[in-house]
């Protein structure tokens, strides 16, 4: 009786949204090969055709802007989590912190199988909310602004407006340099070389590209959206979404073909580098604004007669994500099935989409007999191991 009370108490809307997210992510890694950008040459022109079609569909809708929802939706978990110890007279700073790093232990073993995870990315910049968990909205706001503008590019613009010769290497690590290992049929050499060079060439990858100021800034973006009530189904939800989706509907239309304008005119590589960043950062961002809001409005309108599917798929997050790089590594990687050879993207997604369907059936079982995924079970038990629960 207790974990049904528990889980009719859920936001279903939020985990169908987050299973959204991870749907969007695992296609895309499906077709990325896991970030490994070897595929067999077409012999077809009809499926290579094909391919090119499905390949840029799937990155105009899901590419940066479902890495953004999940972000987003990281921002609300610490949100509730936050405010449920504070209903029980506790001090989640130092639980969230060992949670943090019991993340970042995960994200540590989903990077062993994929070089290009976000776990690590997490658990590091999720420290960041330690310090301005108690500060108010309008300084949430201030804060997420500051982030989302991406200060260290704009510095980067103005030192190339007084050196405009120049061009510093900004990308020291690449994950080109771990091709060896994933071609080759060694395991051991492919984890070696994902948990040192491919960590390295992601982490600076995210810097580089304004990852980490964006995920910031999209963590406190949720913490505020939970304070204000805005996940949850009330006409003040249902209006704040809709005039969202009126602004970033028009804003994201007008940023798509803007930013191509703006790439054209610019001439000196490393602004030209630094202005892409940022104008794709807030594309996406605005991008992400438009489908979460349709997302959540149209499951409050059916009810989610279609996207409740979902639900379960997003409870278990964590594990969705670390297993489909475990069995993706296998598929397409060198020690494994080696389906880079002769899997294109219609295959690949196809691929994909056999999995999705495979982890939600198995998400829909799981959760008839239990309260959390599996990896989501030990992240818990380990985060609260010392009050015995």
């Amino acid at each position: 009786m207790r974990n049904a009370e528990l889980t009719s108490n859920r936001n279903n809307a939020i985990d169908a949204l987050r299973g959204f997210a991870v749907m969007g992510i695992m296609l895309l890694h499906n077709i990325e090969h896991f970030n490994f950008y070897s595929f067999p040459e077409q012999t077809s022109s009809v499926l290579k055709s094909v391919d090119g079609s499905l390949w840029n569909l799937l990155f105009f809708t899901f590419a940066g802007k479902t890495y953004a929802i999940f972000a987003l939706l990281f921002g609300f978990t610490f949100y509730l989590q936050s405010r449920n110890s504070e209903k029980r007279s506790l001090d989640f700073k130092n639980r969230y912190m060992w949670r943090l790093l019991l993340l970042l232990c995960f994200g540590f073993l989903n990077a062993a199988f994929f070089p290009g995870e976000i776990l690590v990315l997490y658990a590091l910049i999720g420290f960041v909310l330690v310090p301005i968990r108690h500060l108010g909205n309008k300084s949430l706001l201030v804060l997420c602004v500051l982030f989302m503008f991406q200060p260290v590019e704009w510095i980067k613009v103005i030192y190339s407006v007084f050196n405009p010769a120049d061009n510093p290497v900004q990308m020291i690590f690449s994950l080109g340099d771990v091709y060896p290992q994933l071609r080759g049929d060694s395991f051991w050499d492919m984890i070696k070389a994902n948990l040192v060079t491919g960590q390295l060439a992601s982490l600076n990858w995210a810097w580089c590209y304004g990852r980490v100021f964006q995920t910031a800034a999209l963590f406190i973006l949720g913490i505020y959206l939970g304070r204000k009530g805005l996940f949850d189904v009330s006409c003040h939800s249902r209006d704040f979404w809709t005039r969202i989706l009126c602004i970033s509907l028009p804003v994201t239309i007008f940023m798509y073909f803007f930013k191509e304008l703006i790439f054209s005119l610019i001439d000196i590589p490393f602004m030209h580098s630094s202005v892409k960043t940022m104008l794709n950062s807030w594309y996406n961002f605005s991008f992400m604004l438009c489908l979460v809001s349709a997302f959540l409005l149209l499951y409050w309108t059916n009810n989610g007669i279609v996207q409740r599917i979902l639900a379960p798929y997003g409870r278990m997050s964590l594990t969705d994500y670390v297993t489909q790089s475990v069995i993706g590594s296998f598929l397409y990687f060198g020690y494994g099935m080696e389906l880079h050879k002769t899997c294109g993207t219609t295959y690949s997604l196809l691929i994909g989409l056999m999995f999705l369907v495979i982890q939600i059936a198995f998400a829909h079982c799981w959760f008839k007999y239990f309260k959390r995924g599996p990896l989501e079970t030990i992240w818990h038990r380990l985060t609260w191991i010392k009050v015995g629960r």
